[in-house]
């Protein structure tokens, strides 16, 4: 039975229920990304069987496979804002599904800093989707982003300063019991007091933790590697517009090779010869690309009123404009990796490296991140238009969760 034949056989899912062992599941058929070689990879109960290489065919299909993207830091979408109070399951099952068009299959709903009654029911409200049989498959978990950061204007970009706090053991605690521990990535300023053992007692517990929104020495930075750090949170943004040229908590974090990075790479957040350093430095197996997207990105530009904050949205990113700095992003990290192989002549394969496979390693998740026999089918098709990604099927679990056509 045919289930979807678009294209001209340039993606062929087949569908084999009933007939022999060997035969059994779907099939998927396009280019692997890997080599851009015509490959059928088979789907048997929602992971990933049998691949194999076809003949090529005369007419180049333009279509690629490879696992579904994986965005670590994700605030809201399409205008689903995850820290809202009133947050329903309706409205992150919407959010989930405007991120499958963008091939996104699985991602961490990101909070920011708040008071702590605020962050227990934010948390609380989310663990409802970790089992939701709608969209539970895509979202292993969540990243707290603050509240223990620099307070200092500049490092602490949007994050409210009447909130950011000491690292608190109990309250990270409730935070986690709240979310069902579901709180599987942190990011945290390694200078405040008491950071680090904090940092120690968040890796032990199975959390990994980020630095991020900080200005820690390199001594700081090295003694948070050592107690288990091991990421820097959207490395050359949570920093002030001015700092030293020699002493700033950049070099420390790209010389120290335990740390990978994750950055923006929407031609905003960093120059392309920010993203091309960046990316010499630590190379594709120690960067991670996120979109960093707020619950403003898919919505018209334009102004717009929260907490009491004023946000400029352009096509491309958030502003906050009172602090004259960036508040978050607009773009999926679909648009990331197209911009990302412009930007540093990297490779696709590099470029889904840095999007699927990379964040899934972090995060410990064995399952995902790559197309392999014994693997979650978690699968996008798409081209390449002009250099970007155009998503025209996403998979998830081996069920197709999005169809363009």
């Amino acid at each position: 039975m045919k289930i979807h034949t678009s294209f001209l056989l340039l993606l062929v899912l087949l569908s084999f229920s009933g007939c022999s062992e060997q035969k059994k599941g779907t099939y998927v058929e396009a280019l692997f990304y890997k080599d851009g070689n015509p490959v059928i990879i088979q789907i048997v109960d929602g992971k990933i069987g049998r691949i194999k290489y076809r003949a090529p065919v005369s007419v180049d299909p333009g279509i690629y496979v490879a696992p579904g993207l994986f965005d670590i830091q994700v605030n809201g979408y399409m205008g689903v804002d995850f820290s809202d109070q009133d947050l329903t399951i309706e409205q992150m099952q919407e959010a989930t599904k405007a991120l499958w068009k963008e091939g996104v299959t699985s991602y961490l709903p990101t909070l920011i800093t708040r008071d702590r009654e605020r962050l227990e029911k934010s948390f609380s409200i989310l663990a409802e989707s970790l089992d939701d049989p709608v969209i539970g498959a895509s979202i292993p978990g969540f990243h707290l982003e603050g509240p223990y950061i620099s307070p200092v204007q500049g490092y602490r970009g949007a994050h409210p300063e009447k909130y950011i706090r000491l690292p608190d053991w109990n309250e990270f605690s409730a935070f986690q019991e709240a979310a069902h521990n579901g709180i599987r990535l942190i990011t945290v300023a390694p200078e405040m007091e008491g950071a680090i053992p904090f940092i120690r007692q968040c890796v032990e517990s199975g959390v990994v933790v980020s630095l991020g929104h900080h200005n820690g020495t390199p001594e700081i930075i090295e003694q948070a590697v050592e107690a288990g750090a091991s990421l820097s949170t959207h490395l050359g943004n949570g920093c002030a517009n001015e700092i030293d040229r020699h002493h700033n908590p950049l070099w420390p974090q790209l010389a120290n090779d335990s740390l990978s990075i994750s950055i923006i790479s929407d031609g905003s957040h960093l120059t392309r010869e920010e993203v091309h350093t960046f990316y010499k430095v630590k190379g594709a197996d120690r960067t991670i690309l996120v979109s960093d997207a707020l619950s403003f990105a898919g919505l018209p530009p334009g102004e717009y009123e929260k907490d009491g904050m004023t946000y400029l949205l352009t096509p491309d990113v958030v502003k906050f404009p009172s602090e004259n700095v960036l508040a978050g992003a607009a773009m999926p990290i679909s648009r990331c990796v197209g911009n990302i192989m412009k930007f540093t002549g990297c490779s696709l394969r590099e470029a889904i490296r840095m999007a699927s496979t990379n964040p899934a390693r972090l995060m410990g998740l064995d399952n995902l991140g790559e197309i392999r026999p014994g693997k979650r089918a978690d699968l996008v098709l798409f081209t390449l238009e002009n250099g970007e990604m155009v998503i025209q099927t996403t998979i998830v679990a081996g069920k197709v969760v999005y169809s363009k056509n």
